[in-house]
């Protein structure tokens, strides 16, 4: 028996850039903005503030891992830098887009709101 048979409606919380994003609360200004931005405009800001909050995260990554000290398979050898570097940058590529600590989210609202801005200026 399944038990998943139900219909219920389903939201998709899959994006990270939703429109409810504020408290919990419509954010109405970013609405508004949407509604005067182009999708390919709100794409590359959604790619701009991923891959920012990538470039934040592999600084925080970074810094949380540089006084550690190995003895895994480097050791503590001049290639466990380079190694540890390239891990930290797939670590934050890949918190970033799975969401991220929420850093994308304001830095896409920001983009988008000025983006609106900018072209009721030049219309």
């Amino acid at each position: 028996m399944q038990t998943n048979a139900i219909n219920t409606p389903r939201i998709n919380n899959s994006s990270a850039f939703s429109v409810e994003s504020r408290n919990g609360r419509p954010d109405f200004d970013l609405a508004a903005a949407l509604q005067k931005v182009s999708p390919q405009q709100q794409a590359k800001a959604q790619k701009t503030a991923t891959d920012f909050e990538a470039m934040f995260l592999n600084s925080m990554f970074s810094q949380m891992t540089s006084g550690l000290k190995g003895e895994g398979p480097f050791g503590d050898t001049p290639g466990t830098g380079v190694w540890r570097s390239m891990l930290t940058e797939q670590y934050s590529k890949n918190f970033a887009n799975a969401g991220g600590v929420g850093v994308a989210r304001d830095v896409y609202r920001t983009l988008i709101i000025q983006q609106a801005k900018t072209t009721l200026r030049t219309a």
